[in-house]
């Protein structure tokens, strides 16, 4: 949430910066409701005082026995005071408005962000791997495919038991993605990072403290029942991601100096609806509605804030380094930044299975696994995060980054394109087989049931 008095003050600059983003936000209706607002709380404090002088008056004549001055100031009081009472009503009114408009207004880009509309004007910073590539594009086999020959991805029943957008990993598909995890945590803890098991349904509050409602509302999925009275007993929502619970575990609280830079790492399951999104990544396991991830969640004084974003980011190309998977960093544009992010990074590795029209030079694409983000303040204004700088002095709002460390479906889509041989096994990267027992490759799984049958093996 923006600082309104910073919006009061600094109106054109905001504007300016929310056009830089391409958000239609309209500031001069906003300032107006903020103006009007202000105004009726100085009229009520102009009010309470002539209240409070009337009420000593009202005593002063009761002590002289001024029986009908008296009377007179009684009823001026009760007019003052249904006046109070009109004004106050109609400030809460418009500061509600007010606070509701607010959520809805996006992060202003930091400005060092490049200028841009949309994902065309994001700037490539750096690539890493493609020196000495393993695989020819041109010779690759989509994951989906080899998952299913491989008997280890299985999207036709995770489609029949749930739906659309699910999928089964089975026998080493599975001991690959538990792999990961446990590697991921791993060198994140190397990196002075704290583990948490959060709880996966997070509330409405919660949503809202780190600006995932009201916006992105039709992209959760929301716990209760068919009609919006039964989500009041639970006002939960299944966790979209890691984010969301790790960064409200400090809500409303006041951390100290010593505790900062504090470093969390949370792996949780994710569900997001991913309303709107049509076109060519139905197939697989790229774009789904339950993922599993690795998150990162920092919590900083402001001014290292920048400084810790680059090493965020350092944390999070860890993984792939030592996955040895080629990858690319992107900065976003202003117009592609998500809404609370005042700077971002995007980790984009190299799945060589797909050839894209937007894909690099080698064939195949991009797939984005992590987004590290600085969102300065906007989060701790709306979830209440506070460091106190000294003991003896005020306390600030602190600032948000967070990172995935990394997004597993995708990670997994890159290692069995990227590392699969010939004769149509998948070599296991060096640093996950000893949470495999020492496996070096996955040869697959024998089908079972009569799917498994040839046709003429079928009755």
């Amino acid at each position: 949430m923006l600082d309104r008095t910073y919006l009061r003050e600094n109106p054109q600059e905001v504007r300016d910066a929310l056009e830089a983003r391409g958000a239609d936000v309209d500031l001069d209706d906003l300032l107006e409701i903020d103006e009007r607002w202000r105004e009726l709380k100085a009229r009520g404090d102009e009010l309470r005082h002539e209240r409070n002088q009337v009420t000593q008056r009202i005593g002063e004549l009761v002590a002289d026995g001024k029986q009908d001055e008296k009377d007179e100031a009684i009823s001026q009081s009760k007019e003052l005071k249904a006046e109070i009472e009109d004004v106050e009503d109609e400030a809460t009114e418009l500061r509600e408005e007010l606070d509701e408009r607010m959520l809805e207004v996006p992060q202003l880009p930091h400005e060092s962000v490049p200028k841009g509309v949309d994902e065309r004007h994001n700037v490539e910073d750096r690539r890493w791997g493609f020196e000495n590539l393993r695989v020819d594009a041109d010779e690759i086999t989509p994951h989906y495919e080899l998952g299913e020959d491989l008997d280890i991805i299985d999207e036709a029943r995770g489609a029949k038991t749930t739906g659309s957008g699910f999928y089964f990993l089975k026998g080493d598909g599975a001991r690959l993605e538990h792999a990961l995890v446990q590697f991921m945590m791993d060198v994140h803890r190397e990196q002075d990072y704290v583990d948490l098991f959060p709880p996966i349904p997070v509330s409405s509050e919660s949503m809202r403290g780190t600006g995932q409602l009201p916006k992105f509302a039709d992209d959760a999925y929301r716990l209760g029942g068919s009609n919006e009275e039964d989500y009041d007993d639970d006002d939960l929502w299944l966790c979209p991601t890691a984010e969301v619970p790790v960064t409200n575990m400090y809500s409303e609280e006041i951390l100290l100096t010593d505790d900062l830079p504090l470093k969390h790492q949370a792996y949780t399951p994710n569900f997001r609806r991913e309303a709107g999104e049509h076109g060519t990544e139905t197939r697989g396991i790229v774009r789904v509605h339950q993922f599993n991830k690795v998150e990162l969640v920092n919590f900083v004084e402001p001014e290292e804030s920048h400084d810790r974003l680059e090493g965020l980011l350092s944390e999070a190309e860890e993984v792939l380094r030592r996955l040895e998977l080629p990858y690319r960093i992107l900065e976003l544009c202003t117009g592609d930044l998500t809404f609370a992010s005042a700077k971002t990074y995007d980790i984009e590795i190299w799945a060589p299975g797909d050839d894209m029209d937007d894909g690099p030079e080698e064939g195949g694409r991009w797939l984005e696994v992590s987004s590290a983000s600085n969102f300065e303040d906007f989060q701790a204004r709306r979830a209440g995060l506070r460091y106190r700088p000294e003991r003896h002095e005020s306390a600030e709002y602190l600032h948000t980054l967070n990172a995935s460390g990394l997004a597993l479906p995708r990670v997994m889509v890159a290692i069995l394109e990227y590392y699969q041989n010939d004769d149509g096994t998948v070599t296991i990267p060096e640093p996950l087989r000893p949470y495999m027992d020492g496996q070096e490759v996955i040869e697959g799984h024998e089908k079972v049931g009569e799917a498994a049958l040839g046709a003429g093996e079928r009755e």
